[in-house]
């Protein structure tokens, strides 16, 4: 080996030390990873920053954007909820929340599939009396087999596409992917159904900061607009379709308050006072096209939406110097005085029957102010109210219903046709979701990973490196010499295997970039078609269920679930071993190696 082949190995090894090390956050460790291959010269200044330019870095952002934005939208949230209201066993919900994961990640990138349903889990271990543990980590299993499936589903599925363009010219198409990847979905489902048992049941997260104040119940006010469902139903026909998850405390109607009976048949302008959790109050008011009191009294709101200033809603708690005790927010004159309007309330021990307008505030009460972003801050310190542990709150703001699906259908049609760029037509939708309102700016930009982002654009000229100094080359000869008496199936095999275990150490995206260049060559040096090893380096980069670190829809449910970092090997070295022994003949099945 030449010096810089050796240097260029060398590098990636400590990075990959330092990634199994755990003392810098993977991004440091791929910039730190950039830095030292600058200082020995086996990266030049000129080619160091171009991975931030590259194709993939704006693919994964883009589908970053999108998937926040088909979350916000609530479509397969909703699709899951039609359907987990008719099944009531623990396993057979399990069914319904890993198959909804799987088949929404697909969709969109397998992390942002996982956080849209992972409120759903949570909504039902609560009914069950479940540990929400039983379905977190299944269901994070099911998103990783889930975005297998299609191009945009996980990030090692766009890296191998762009791999296989510079090798023979074609990327793999949206849809390549699907045959090998739906087979290994339907497979997990199965294990996942019964193998959920090997997970300890006594795992619990550490209660947040939100459910150790138990700000759980709302009160707020909403009228009935036209067209919308509610309308003629009984009060018990609108409660029972809200699973019971939300009361009518009392109804405004013609200007007179009376007391919800059962048998009262609803009409439109009829004003609600409904109380429940945020969540739930948010879905109603959604789904039944229910109109917030206070967002109709909102003048100013208008206003600052012309000026630009982004609308949102905030928690705070009142404290003992407030000038809001004693109060009640109509007589405060609130939107006129402060700008805000009040939205909700939450009262321990008491059931809220007033509107909102009426209500008396006292210290401790916790309410929901809607107002411009930027000047919340300044206004809850006029009216002497604490702002709350920060949680996600959608009560008061809007949904755009299908638009942001059907913008991310048009863009995979418009890549899977081919005719654009799966970059062009990503960024593009990714734009439209945030000039229509599909996405507010501000959620777009916290929907971004940037970590990931910067640790590809880091990490892109470091395994160049590989290629530029002939080392993948002779560690591709390497492995086609270990493999030369292997059978097709075996050499498939082993590459699959080998990135499958690279890649709780390496993080999936990193893997890749590492092991695709090498599979390619390994393939051509033992005088295969490429197709099948680089599908393998895809699927086996793509199934970390060894630890919670590889991948972050791992991550993404270590906390909530309270799981010890052993956990992930009960359930996931089974899975793996599965993967590994059905994936290589459906692979060889699909993409022949000759």
């Amino acid at each position: 080996m030449t010096l810089p082949q050796i240097l260029s190995v060398v590098t990636l090894v400590a990075m990959m030390a330092m990634f199994v090390w755990g003392r810098f956050r993977y991004d440091v460790v791929a910039i730190l990873a950039l830095l030292a291959a600058l200082a020995l010269g086996i990266v030049s200044p000129a080619e160091a920053f171009k991975g931030f330019s590259d194709d993939l870095v704006i693919i994964v952002g883009s589908a970053l954007v999108l998937s926040g934005a088909v979350q916000r939208s609530g479509v397969i949230e909703s699709a899951q909820a039609l359907v987990s209201r008719r099944v009531k066993r623990v396993s057979t919900q399990l069914v319904v929340l890993t198959a909804s994961v799987g088949f929404a990640s697909a969709l969109v990138k397998n992390v942002g599939a996982l956080a849209m349903l992972m409120p759903a889990a949570f909504q039902m271990a609560k009914k069950n009396k479940t540990p929400p543990s039983v379905f977190l980590m299944p269901m994070s299993f099911a998103a990783l087999l889930g975005g297998l499936m299609t191009l945009v589903g996980t990030s090692p599925n766009i890296i191998v596409s762009r791999v296989r363009e510079d090798m023979i010219g074609k990327p793999f198409g949206m849809f390549d992917y699907t045959p090998v990847g739906l087979c290994l979905l339907l497979m997990g489902l199965v294990f996942l159904r019964f193998g959920y048992r090997l997970l300890p049941r006594d795992r619990r997260a550490t209660p947040t900061m939100g459910e150790a104040l138990d700000v759980q119940r709302y009160v707020t006010e909403a009228t009935l607009a036209e067209g919308s469902p509610a309308i003629d139903e009984t009060i018990a026909e609108f409660v029972a379709r809200h699973d019971h998850e939300i009361t009518v405390t009392s109804i405004l109607r013609a200007g007179m308050r009376s007391i919800p009976l059962a048998d009262t048949v609803l009409r439109e302008r009829d004003t609600l006072i409904l109380g429940g959790e945020p969540d739930v109050l948010e879905r109603a008011i959604s789904r039944d096209k229910l109109a917030l009191t206070g967002q109709d009294r909102d003048k100013k709101k208008k206003k600052d939406e012309k000026k630009g200033s982004e609308i949102g809603v905030i928690e705070a708690v009142i404290n003992t110097e407030s000038p809001l005790i004693g109060q009640s927010a109509g007589r405060l004159r609130l939107q006129e005085r402060y700008g805000v309007n009040l939205i909700a309330v939450s009262r321990r021990g008491e059931r809220l029957v007033k509107s909102l307008g009426n209500t008396v505030l006292r210290a401790g009460d916790v309410v929901v102010l809607q107002g411009a972003l930027d000047e919340l801050p300044e206004k809850l310190r006029d009216l002497g109210a604490l702002p709350l542990a920060e949680r996600p709150l959608r009560l008061g703001s809007k949904r755009k219903g299908l638009l942001a699906v059907v913008i991310l259908g048009v863009a995979m049609a418009a890549t899977a046709g081919g005719l654009v760029p799966v970059a062009v037509a990503f960024f593009a939708a990714a734009g439209l979701v945030i000039a229509t309102g599909a996405l507010p700016v501000r959620e777009a930009y916290e929907h971004v990973e940037w970590p990931i982002l910067i640790m590809l654009g880091a990490l892109i000229p470091v395994s160049e490196s590989l290629r530029t100094t002939g080392a993948s080359d002779l560690i591709a000869t390497w492995l086609s010499g270990t493999a030369s008496g292997l059978p097709p199936w075996g050499a498939v095999a082993m590459i699959l295997t080998v990135a499958m275990a690279v890649t709780p150490f390496l993080n999936n995206a990193a893997t890749v970039l590492v092991m695709a260049p090498i599979a390619a060559v390994f393939a051509r040096d033992l005088g295969y078609h490429p197709d099948a090893f680089l599908m393998a380096t895809a699927v086996g980069a793509g199934c970390d269920f060894l630890t919670p670190i590889g991948h972050q829809c791992n991550t993404l449910v270590w906390g909530p679930g309270g799981y010890k970092f052993q956990d992930y090997a009960r359930l996931g070295a089974p899975l793996s071993l599965l993967v590994i022994a059905f994936g290589t003949p459906l692979i060889l099945f699909f993409w022949p190696v000759t």
